[in-house]
């Protein structure tokens, strides 16, 4: 059996706090590791227990949950950060993942959506609410950013990473891109991996980001 999934809980509001809590309890193969209040709590919480993930507001006193996780990821790349908020302000979702968020969810998840987004981001996946995930593709393919030529990073990506980078842009999931270019799940990791060293870039999101603004999509689909 494989290890529960450790989360860390970082929410101002208490019973909302607990709440969450109650729900992860309740759910198997997954552990609450600790809570914060705040960001400056979160930061000293997440160096002592050491969670898998952190399901972090953004909106708190002392130390907000952007500013937190700037400071986590700087210590801590591994650990990964999905914001889970209220705010589905655009300006709060692209400085989240700027800072390096592998997720953005809104609070008004079903549990049954929650608990999905939490086992695909024990498989590598992101964690995005689909108002949210609109957002992003809507903000970065206006005619404006179409104009950017791709980088010197994006040219030595191979056909088959943009093939890759493509059905991201879509929100597949690695299953469905598995599937989808007849290749095992493993595979589809192995070029994930590969597509974000090249690209510098730290999570699934910036790259989906990164490819539509650089004009790197529908490549693959000319060349066939």
């Amino acid at each position: 059996m494989a290890e529960p999934l450790r989360i860390l809980l970082v929410d101002d509001h208490i019973l909302f706090r607990k709440g969450v809590a109650s729900l992860i309890v309740s759910h198997q193969g997954m552990e609450v590791a600790g809570e914060a209040g705040d960001g400056l709590e979160a930061v000293a919480q997440a160096r002592k227990v050491m969670p898998d993930v952190i399901l972090m507001d953004i909106s708190m006193p002392k130390c907000n949950g952007l500013e937190a996780t700037r400071l986590i990821k700087r210590e801590m790349p591994h650990v990964k950060i999905i914001m889970l908020t209220v705010s589905d302000d655009d300006r709060d979702l692209f400085a989240a993942i700027k800072d390096g968020a592998e997720g953005y969810l809104l609070k008004n998840l079903e549990p049954r959506q929650f608990f999905d987004m939490l086992e695909g981001i024990r498989q590598g996946e992101v964690a995005i609410s689909g108002v949210m995930a609109s957002k992003i593709l809507h903000e970065f393919r206006q005619p404006e950013q179409s104009l950017a030529q791709p980088s010197e990073e994006g040219d030595e990506l191979t056909s088959r990473e943009i093939e890759v980078l493509e059905l991201v842009v879509e929100g597949n999931t690695n299953k469905e891109i598995a599937e989808s270019l007849s290749i095992t799940e493993n595979t589809v990791k192995i070029h994930l991996r590969n597509i974000l060293e090249k690209l510098h870039l730290q999570n699934r999101i910036q790259a989906a980001v990164y490819a539509v603004r650089q004009g790197l999509v529908g490549h693959s689909q000319q060349a066939q």
